[in-house]
């Protein structure tokens, strides 16, 4: 199969550290260059000349993806889904621009690879794999963790019965306050630390219990000046009453943490959300004696994005990745609805 033409909406720090790098050593793909926002696209009450030096920062922030990778700049998001010079695109734009981009996407006739959450509302992400489905086409969420070395070594563990019966996971993502003017503390951009942080534990927690879970209790304590929810704590449990233990926050002490406790022992992995590509994650076990297993070092993103061209290559594999995705989504708005603070 030939090459996929991939290009990327936003000059994003996310695409430029992890995303690009990925895909410069990836077989599968060929990167033809980042977009910036129009004025029209941009919003904010910006007319076209009064957007001139917001978008002559935005064109210095895109040549560093050109010094460094290749590809060149359109102006225009829309200009680069109507170039015809591409089969598929990154999408890392703040959550609140997912579904108007992903769908714009779609009807163009492009493979979506798209940041989580796929969108901030479960019946939009409905909607938008219907959509691709209707066109042929792949919608790929990217939480990347879980494709990493350790965690298929984590499953395979509990999977062998290494820890007995699961009785408990905990799992906890959070990090420091990053400042007002940050996507995530503006509900309009799709803000806020359940969408943001929040999906990774669910997402975690997913992996081990299976679809089948469901929420029992969430608490958000929406404490930010913009009516966005800071931190939060839930628990999920599945039809056999395994229990998972979760919390989350964009203004707490950093933790990234995922716990697992058994009958026989219990894993922790310090490190399960955010290790760069060339760190070592370590697992610990701890039964009757502690045992340590440092993990090979490995490129999640490269992972991500070696899943997405097995779902652009196959459309059978293209299932399974959007229930867990719908299935995610399912959740996150169950938190939202048993939400005892509200």
């Amino acid at each position: 199969m030939k090459k996929i033409r991939i290009g990327i909406l936003g000059a994003s720090d996310i695409a430029y550290r992890r995303f690009l790098p990925a895909l410069a050593k990836s077989e599968w793909f060929d990167y033809i260059g980042v977009a910036v926002a129009d004025w029209q696209e941009w919003g904010g009450g910006y007319e076209e000349t009064s957007y001139q030096p917001l978008l002559q920062q935005k064109m210095k922030k895109a040549a560093k993806f050109t010094d460094g990778f290749g590809g060149r700049i359109f102006v225009g998001y829309r200009n680069l889904l109507l170039s015809g010079e591409i089969d598929a695109v990154y999408i890392p734009l703040p959550p609140g621009l997912h579904d108007r981009w992903c769908r714009r996407a779609l009807q163009a006739g492009i493979h979506v690879f798209v940041e989580k959450p796929c969108t901030t509302d479960f019946k939009r992400t409905l909607a938008l794999v219907r959509l691709a489905k209707e066109k042929g086409l792949a919608v790929y969420e990217n939480y990347a963790f879980c494709l990493h070395r350790q965690m298929k070594m984590i499953l395979d563990l509990v999977g062998a019965g290494e820890l007995g019966q699961i009785r408990l996971i905990r799992c906890t993502f959070g990090f420091p306050h990053r400042g007002e003017t940050d996507f995530r503390y503006q509900k309009e951009s799709g803000g806020g630390a359940l969408l943001d942080c929040g999906g990774y534990v669910v997402r975690a927690a997913q992996m081990f219990l299976g679809d089948g879970v469901h929420v029992c209790m969430s608490a958000l304590h929406q404490t930010g000046k913009n009516g966005v929810d800071l931190y939060g704590s839930m628990v999920l449990a599945d039809q056999n009453g395994r229990e998972a233990q979760l919390a989350f926050g964009m203004d707490n002490a950093y933790r990234c943490e995922l716990e697992i406790w058994g009958s026989r022992a219990c894993l922790t992995a310090p490190r399960i959300f955010t290790p760069p590509a060339d760190f070592a994650p370590v697992i610990i076990i701890r039964g009757q004696e502690e045992r340590r297993i440092e993990t090979e070092p490995d490129d999640q993103f490269a992972n991500a994005l070696d899943c997405f061209f097995a779902c652009i290559a196959d459309r059978e594999k293209r299932e399974p990745v959007t229930e867990q995705m719908l299935c995610c989504g399912r959740l996150v708005r169950e938190a939202v609805e048993k939400n005892i603070l509200k």
